[in-house]
């Protein structure tokens, strides 16, 4: 007796993003979302639409973060880098896709792109131990006096992701914010944030302790207005805002003397150097005596 086998029609099982927050993934607690299309307008999934109460949450947990991960060697924070992109070069094709969808490219286009990224990420994983070479050392001094200069982590650093760049400009600008031992509070670019929340679980299933990073998606002003004004945010970088929410992020900024990186134009694809690295780095300077100066020498 021969068999015949049927054919049946599966159900499609729609992705449902959200945001990630403290090492979780909560939805918005305002419970809204919106659609996100790609470069031909087709829909792709509804996206979170964090609301100020989100934020607010984001940056209690990247202060929670702040201690342990700033105060974890910059070889240990190197090794947890290159973990990540380990972790991205895994799911490379997903991102393949999804940067293809968002940004209108070929796959062959959005494949150098992801590979971009991923070096990107190598790139920055080796610079968390020599970036205080670069920018600390001693100081001569006309005295018996030891002067030392060394970087020290900023704090918790508000992101606001490129807009059009959604998946290498994003690792542009987080990568080196948490390789100096900041904390970070992400907003994904509005028109393109599914890159970003699929990086999240990338974050989550590697080294990276919950909330080092936290990634939000929605309306970029909505987000960036509380995150500028808040008294526990030390520093803000602007890469995804326009000219005139700048304007008004600068200003909210001032209240608390944040450090503030305007936006400007970025070929994300070229060398970046080490500006962004230094840019939400403080510097200690601290003075010791060497002792008593006799005819043989130093005393210690």
């Amino acid at each position: 007796m021969s068999e015949k086998t049927e054919k049946t029609e599966r159900l499609s099982v729609f992705k449902t993003y959200k945001l990630y927050v403290g090492g979780k993934f909560p939805r918005s607690e305002s419970g809204r979302v919106y659609e996100v299309t790609d470069a031909k307008g087709n829909w792709l999934a509804n996206a979170p639409l964090s609301s100020r109460k989100d934020a607010r949450d984001a940056v209690v947990a990247a202060r929670k973060a702040f201690g342990g991960w700033s105060g974890a060697t910059a070889y240990n924070r190197g090794q947890v880098l290159y973990r990540v992109a380990e972790m991205l070069e895994g799911r490379r094709e997903q991102f393949v896709r999804e940067v293809a969808e968002a940004e209108g490219l070929s796959k062959s286009r959005a494949a150098a792109v992801v590979d971009a990224a991923v070096d990107r990420w190598v790139w920055y994983a080796g610079w968390t131990d020599k970036i205080a070479q670069v920018v600390g050392g001693a100081n001569p001094v006309a005295g018996p006096f030891f002067n030392l200069s060394s970087p020290e982590p900023t704090g918790v650093v508000a992101v606001l992701a490129p807009q059009e760049s959604s998946f290498l400009g994003l690792v542009s600008v987080l990568a080196p914010v948490i390789a100096t031992g900041n904390t970070a509070v992400v907003v994904a670019s509005e028109k393109s944030p599914l890159p970003a929340l699929s990086l999240a679980e990338v974050l989550a299933t590697s080294d990276v302790p919950g909330g080092v990073v936290n990634i939000l998606s929605g309306r970029t002003a909505e987000i960036a207005a509380p995150l500028a004004a808040h008294q526990d945010v030390n520093a803000i970088d602007l890469a995804g805002a326009d000219e005139a929410l700048a304007k008004e992020l600068e200003i909210a900024a001032a209240d608390n003397l944040k450090r503030v990186l305007r936006p400007q134009a970025v070929d994300y694809s070229g060398t970046p150097g080490t500006d962004r690295l230094t840019a939400f780095l403080e510097t200690k300077t601290v003075w010791h005596t060497t002792g008593a100066l006799g005819a043989a020498g130093s005393s210690y």
